[in-house]
């Protein structure tokens, strides 16, 4: 049987984080949790490397344009796509997000639906 794919989640409002984790689950996926910019970053320095991202901007201590902007840095990470879930919806901060390195980009409110959609794309034709 072949290992489930690891979804890292970083987000900071728990009832987005149960929303998302609880429909992941149940497209098969594993999910992984930081809370705040902080843990985020721990885990980028870790082993673990997932096989997508979905990633807040407004997080406390570290947001997600400087947590993006490090994945694409570390060599493991610069393939792993990363969907960017956030309230920001300014055209600037979806080109700032983009240019940083963002796969997708989807404005909440939280559509479960979609952003499973989203992800499916990364990982049509791989086993």
């Amino acid at each position: 049987m072949p290992e489930k794919r690891k979804i890292l989640i970083i987000e900071d409002s728990p009832v987005i984080v149960g929303m998302v984790c609880a429909m992941l689950k149940r497209e098969g996926y594993e999910t992984v949790v930081a809370e705040d910019g902080r843990k985020a970053m721990e885990f980028l320095q870790g082993n673990i490397v997932p096989d997508a991202v979905v990633l807040d901007i407004l997080l406390p201590y570290v947001d997600g344009f400087e947590l993006l902007a490090e994945m694409r840095r570390l060599p493991a990470w610069k393939e792993v796509p990363v969907i960017m879930l956030t309230a920001k919806s300014q055209e600037h901060d979806v080109i700032r997000g983009l240019d940083l390195g963002a796969d997708d980009y989807i404005v909440k409110p939280l559509r479960p639906m979609e952003l499973a959609a989203r992800l499916r794309r990364f990982f049509k034709g791989a086993s």
